[in-house]
C-alpha cells in the first residue's frame, strides 16, 4: 500500500487533472471565488508541502501557503497555459519561500511533528501507514525528500521538478531513484531502527 502512495498517477489521470486545474485558473482569472476555493482544496497540500520543505517551519509554511494563494488569485489573469498549472503555482510558492529564507537567513532541521502537519490528501491512508511513511521519508536527504514529495504529492514530472528546483534532469532522476531505493529498504524493514 505504501509503495502505491509513492507512485505517480497514470498519464491519463495526470492530463485530466492538468486540464481541470487550467479550467479552474481561467475561472479564478475571471474572479470566480468558488473556483478559487476548489483550486485551493485541490492544491493546498502540494503548496504547503513545498513551502515546508524550504522553510522547515510549519507556521512559516502556513504563512507562505496563504501568501501563495493570495498571489495566485492576483496573478491568475496573467497565467498562460504553456506549462502545467501546478508547476506555475509551485513556482510562485518556491519564489515566496526563497524570499522568506533570504529575509530570515535561518536554516533549521525539520522536526517530525512538522512533517505530520502536512494535511492528508483524500486517499485512505491509515495512521499506521502515515507513521511508517513519515519514518521512511525521514531517512531521505532533504533534496531527495523534496523530489519525492513533488513527484508523489504534487504530481509533477521529473523535468518539471528539475525546472522548478533549478537542477538538471539527470540529477533529479538519480536522486529520485536513490530515494526510492532508500524508501524500499526502509519500508521492507532493512533500514536503521
Amino acid at each position: 500500500m505504501l509503495m502505491l502512495i509513492l507512485t505517480q498517477a497514470t498519464d491519463e489521470k495526470s492530463e485530466e487533472n492538468r486540464k481541470e486545474l487550467n479550467q479552474l485558473l481561467q475561472k479564478v482569472a475571471a474572479g470566480d471565488k468558488e473556483a478559487f476555493g476548489q483550486l485551493y482544496y485541490r492544491t493546498r497540500v502540494a503548496i504547503y508541502g513545498l513551502a515546508l520543505s524550504y522553510v522547515k517551519s510549519a507556521h512559516t509554511a502556513q504563512d507562505i501557503t496563504h501568501d501563495a494563494f493570495v498571489r495566485i488569485w492576483e496573478a491568475a489573469p496573467q497565467y498562460r497555459a504553456q506549462g502545467t498549472p501546478m508547476g506555475w503555482m509551485l513556482a510562485i510558492t518556491r519564489n515566496l519561500s526563497l524570499m522568506r529564507l533570504r529575509t530570515q537567513q535561518r536554516h533549521t532541521d525539520l522536526e517530525e511533528d512538522q512533517w505530520d502537519a502536512i494535511p492528508a490528501e483524500a486517499q485512505a491512508v491509515t495512521a499506521e501507514d502515515r507513521a511508517l511513511l513519515q519514518d521512511a521519508l525521514s531517512a531521505l536527504e532533504e533534496g531527495e525528500r523534496r523530489i519525492v514529495l513533488l513527484h508523489a504529492v504534487a504530481g509533477l514530472k521529473h523535468r518539471e521538478i528539475g525546472s522548478l528546483l533549478e537542477i538538471p534532469l539527470a540529477t533529479v532522476l538519480s536522486k529520485y531513484h536513490r530515494a526510492l531505493k532508500k524508501l524500499r529498504i526502509q519500508l521492507e524493514g532493512g533500514g536503521p531502527q
